[in-house]
């Protein structure tokens, strides 16, 4: 099997599992949470919050092991952390208990696919890299329809969403093997530049790369922690409410197939329209949420535009802060996600006690308002994706 291959595969298998069940799992199984563990949409927000907080400190962590040991460390630290957190939320016996676990599982995301970013760049021809990075970043597709149809399965076969959870640690397991032999024959990068430190990212060109991926972190884990429970509470008709959540996560994670087309679209209309195209798929999924929760024309759409938002923004993120940053490729995508997390640990707590205290229609509209707002006032000419020296050329 060629580098492209495998590390697409070994990419796609740890995206799936770490961005998957580990990271968005929580969400799909916010209505059993709250009856085991009876918990207030704020409790929601907290628990939701701390895991992102997981996400953000893992991403430290893996650069770190990065700079040290190489990808093979980081990536299979974050494998052992998701199935070890997701095996803890399947025998957790309080909220607290809940909340490690989810904490653990999340931090996996922060470990698990930055440092393919460093092996892609030194293993994979330039032509060949954005197509590898849509492909592991479109794994999470994968692992979310995959845990949607185990949470369905759930509904419509009677067994308790611990087995779930179960299910989830058992296929994190056989993607850390699968990673490990993926993987260990990935070695550091013998040529790092010595003075390669965070100093290297304060290129102004960088700043509106980081803020839109600040906006898609609040927005799309307000989206994974609120959404689908808006959506089961209301009920579409011909559904049972408890399997609307899930079926929300399975169209997210079918249309999130669109992330493969990702480079196409960027090189079709370019980048700055397809960031503004993907703004505007984010705030109108929120707002029918808030405007549609009890409708198929509201489920359908909502979770589509979504599922489109997070894959292929993932894969901008991937691919430009690559191409931002070609000497430091891994710390330059690295950067941009802890302002992804960034977002993430504020939006959950912050929605869930604007929930409780204003209702959800009206927080998820001022949720809607974020991406179109910076959608606006996005401009061409600060949507840069090339190093500073071709810049310059």
């Amino acid at each position: 099997m060629t580098s492209f291959h495998s590390l697409s595969a070994a990419g796609f298998a740890a995206t799936a599992i770490s961005y998957g069940p580990a990271r968005m799992g929580f969400g799909l199984f916010v209505p059993e949470f709250k009856d085991s563990f009876s918990m207030s949409s704020s409790a929601v927000g907290l628990v939701s919050s701390l895991g992102f907080a997981g996400f953000f400190l893992g991403l430290l962590v893996s650069q770190w092991l990065l700079n040290r040991k190489g990808p093979k460390v980081p990536v299979l630290s974050g494998l052992w952390a998701a199935t070890t957190g997701l095996g803890i939320v399947a025998l957790a016996p309080n909220m607290w208990i809940l909340a490690l676990g989810v904490f653990l599982a999340a931090s996996s995301a922060g470990f698990a696919w930055t440092p393919f970013n460093d092996a892609v760049h030194r293993n994979i021809r330039d032509v060949d890299r954005p197509t590898a990075l849509s492909e592991i970043s479109t794994g999470t597709s994968v692992g979310i329809t995959l845990a949607g149809l185990v949470a369905l399965a759930m509904v419509y076969l009677g067994f308790d969403w611990r087995a779930c959870w179960a299910v989830f640690a058992g296929a994190s397991a056989l993607a850390l093997a699968g990673n490990w032999l993926a993987l260990r024959r990935v070695e550091k990068a013998e040529d790092d530049p010595p003075e390669q430190g965070w100093r290297d990212l304060l290129d102004p060109a960088a700043a509106p790369l980081a803020g839109i991926a600040f906006v898609y972190g609040i927005t799309s884990a307000i989206y994974i922690s609120f959404v689908p429970d808006r959506f089961g509470q209301e009920g579409v008709p011909g559904m049972p409410d408890r399997a609307t959540p899930a079926l929300v996560f399975i169209l997210f994670g079918i249309f999130g197939l669109a992330g493969l087309l990702t480079d196409r679209l960027r090189n079709g209309i370019g980048l700055t329209w397809l960031l503004r195209l993907l703004l505007m798929a984010a705030g109108g999924s929120l707002a029918l949420a808030a405007l549609l929760p009890g409708h198929w024309l509201g489920l359908v759409p909502s979770a589509a535009l979504q599922g489109m938002n997070v894959m292929m923004t993932s894969a901008v993120l991937a691919f430009s802060s690559e191409r931002l940053f070609p000497s430091f490729p891994s710390l330059g995508f690295t950067a941009i996600l802890l302002a992804t997390a960034a977002g993430s640990v504020i939006g959950p707590a912050l929605a869930g006690l604007a929930s409780d205290g204003i209702g959800p229609a009206a927080m998820f509209y001022g949720a809607a308002a974020l991406p179109v707002a910076a959608a606006l006032v996005l401009r061409a000419r600060f949507v840069i994706d090339r190093p500073a020296e071709l810049r310059e050329a």
